[in-house]
Order: structure tokens, then sequence, then C-alpha cells
């Protein structure tokens, strides 16, 4: 029988703690920014919203440092959006320009990379190798099939995988991929994807070495791989979204446990202090586990005012410990700085990375 060790932990922890998340709180308080404070009206307009356009729908945030924040936005919009809300392909009003910004620590326009214009579709997630000196900036396009690896200031585009809105479940296409998970020897995992029901594992130079996943609702089955991350025992965590569980296998696709009986995860964080983070889409909040699958604690709320959350796509703290969230249908990205008051505990730490970068 396999261990369900998310509802065995929680029924334990209920007979103890009575479910208390972590840290004081008020009887009727929805907890909406846990420790956080949030820096209202953070993103700033673009020098060219003057002429009658706004933010898309964001689907990603990277702080690559405090003064370097990465934002992917489906494209933008005509100021007012039109009317129409979020559908499977909700980035169909989007002017196709300027996809990937750099902004500053203000949420202040730095660059826009208009140059690579032309290669979007629609792109899902950024991410920087935390084990490559060159900090090179990994894209993942959803929409496009393609993943895309840039040197860090933009220039040049050195590494192309998959092949332009060409689907396919061998090893050089993708079905709607949707993140990226790093190892210090240089392998990688893709998490492949919306359509595809599988992750899939590149070498340093991109070239496969293996994949695991079907369809389905069984171990090692997936509806909707949505986030991928390792932890410091190799083992990798795979958002099983539709399916609402998130499974953890070992390096080689070997199945070890799931966590069910939760909310749909969108976006995980392994931290450095080895507890688990997913952003939940249904219950607008962020959660955190222990790698027991035992939740410590939640907080967020539904809602378009500051600190609420319309879909929390994709998150990432940086070196200081700032938030930063993709609000994804509230069509911003919102920063959160840690409460002087705050408990440590329910604080997000910076994403893990391991000390030991030999090869294996």
């Amino acid at each position: 029988m396999i261990a369900n060790r998310l509802t065995l932990g929680v029924s334990v922890a209920c007979g103890i703690l009575a479910c208390a998340p972590l840290g004081a709180q008020t009887v009727g308080d929805q907890d909406i920014t846990g420790p956080y404070r949030v820096v209202e009206n953070w993103l700033k307009p673009m020098p060219w919203h003057a002429d009658g356009l706004t933010f898309g729908l964001i689907a990603a945030v990277y702080p690559d440092t405090p003064d370097r924040i990465f934002v992917l936005q489906g494209g933008d919009l005509p100021d007012p959006r039109p009317a129409r809300g979020p559908g499977p392909r909700s980035n169909a009003d989007h002017i196709q320009s300027h996809f990937v910004l750099v902004l500053n620590r203000d949420g202040e326009f730095v660059d826009s990379w208009t140059q690579w214009d032309h290669l979007f579709v629609r792109p899902h997630k950024v991410a920087v190798n935390p084990y490559d000196p060159d900090r090179h900036v990994w894209i993942v396009d959803d929409w496009a099939s393609q993943i895309f690896k840039f040197t860090n200031d933009g220039s040049e585009l050195v590494m192309t995988l998959g092949e332009r809105e060409v689907t396919g479940d061998d090893e050089t296409h993708f079905a709607r991929p949707t993140d990226l998970a790093f190892l210090p020897d240089g392998t990688f995992y893709v998490a492949d994807g919306y359509v595809n029901s599988r992750v899939v594992k590149f070498n340093e130079h991109g070239e496969y070495l293996l994949e695991w996943g079907s369809a389905g609702t069984g171990p090692g089955q997936f509806q909707l791989v949505h986030s991928v991350k390792v932890d410091a025992d190799r083992r990798v965590y795979v958002a099983d979204r539709r399916n609402a569980r998130i499974q953890i296998f070992d390096q080689n696709g070997r199945f070890l446990e799931m966590w069910d009986g939760m909310a749909q995860p969108s976006h995980i964080v392994v931290a450095q202090d080895q507890t688990v983070w997913m952003s939940d889409p249904t219950l607008n909040r962020l959660v955190q586990f222990n790698l027991g699958g035992l939740r410590l604690t939640h907080w967020g709320a539904a809602g378009s005012y500051p600190g609420a959350f319309s879909n929390p796509h994709h998150f990432d703290v940086d070196s200081e410990g700032n938030l930063y969230v993709a609000d994804y249908a509230n069509y911003r990205v919102q920063k959160f700085v840690p409460r002087q008051d705050a408990d440590t505990r329910r604080l997000i730490q910076p994403a893990f990375v391991s000390i030991n970068r030999a090869r294996r």
C-alpha cells in the first residue's frame, strides 16, 4: 500500500496541535500576508505604457539579484484591458511584445528583451541555474513548446530545445512544458507539462538522458505536470496539479511517495531550510510543508486588493528575503518584505542550492 504521508501527518498533528499553523493568529483573521508586509503598487508602469498599453497576464517572476528582477508576461494589453477574462489560450488578446522584462528592486523598468520577442508565444517560467557561474537565463515557453537558454544580459541565445509550436513526446519535442529544475552536475529536469504527462532529464548540453511518467492517477502518472524541484537528497518533487498532489521520485525517476488530498499545486520551491512551499491557485495562498508532507503553515486570500491573489502562479525569494509573486489573473507582480516581528519559521527562505557541486 502506498503511504500517504500528508494525510497521516495531518491526522497526528490535529490530535496534538489542533491543526494550528505556525505563528500567533487572531480569531477571524484571514492571515492575508502572513509574516510579510506587501509593498503596495510595487510594479510601476513601463515607459511604453504611455502609448495606451498596460501589463498582460504575468506568468513568472525571478529575482536574479535584489536589483535585477525578471518578469514574464503574455505580451502587452490595450489599456483598459479587454473585458475577456483568462481562458485556455489567455494571451489571445495580447500584443506580441515585451514578453521579458527586467526590473529593479523598486519595480521600475531596467530592460526589455524585445530583440527576442519573435521567439515567444507565451513564456511560462524563467529560471537561472544556481550552479552556473555565468548565470544563464532559461525561459520555458509552454505555447511554443520550447525552452531557451540565454546569456544573463540577454545578448545571446545559446541553446534551444524543442521545435516551435510542434508538439511531441519524443526526445526532441515537448507538448507545452512548464518548469525546470537543476542538479549541481549541470543536468536538469523539464516538467512536460500541460499536454504531455512526463518529466524529462537532460545533461548539461541539452542531450536527452531519460524520462518518466504517463497520463493517469496512479503512482508515477500525472495530470498536468506544472512544476519540478529538487531537495538536498536529490529527490525530485513534481507538482501533479490536476491530480491535486505532489509526487516525489529519486533522481532517475523511481517513485518514492506522494502527498495527496491537497489543493492543486501550481509552483514548488524547496527552500534552504528544506521545507517545501507551494502556491495554491484554487485557494489563492502559499503553503509550507516539511519533508514528510506535514503542512506547517499557510497564508493568503483571494482578491485584487494589495496582498491578495488571483492565481499565484509563480513565486521566488531574493537573497535579502524579499518575496515576489506573479499574481497571474491580477495582471501584476507583488513584492512582500518580512515584517520586523515575523515568526521566521513562516518566512520563505531562498531556494535550496547544494554546496556540493561535484559530478555524480
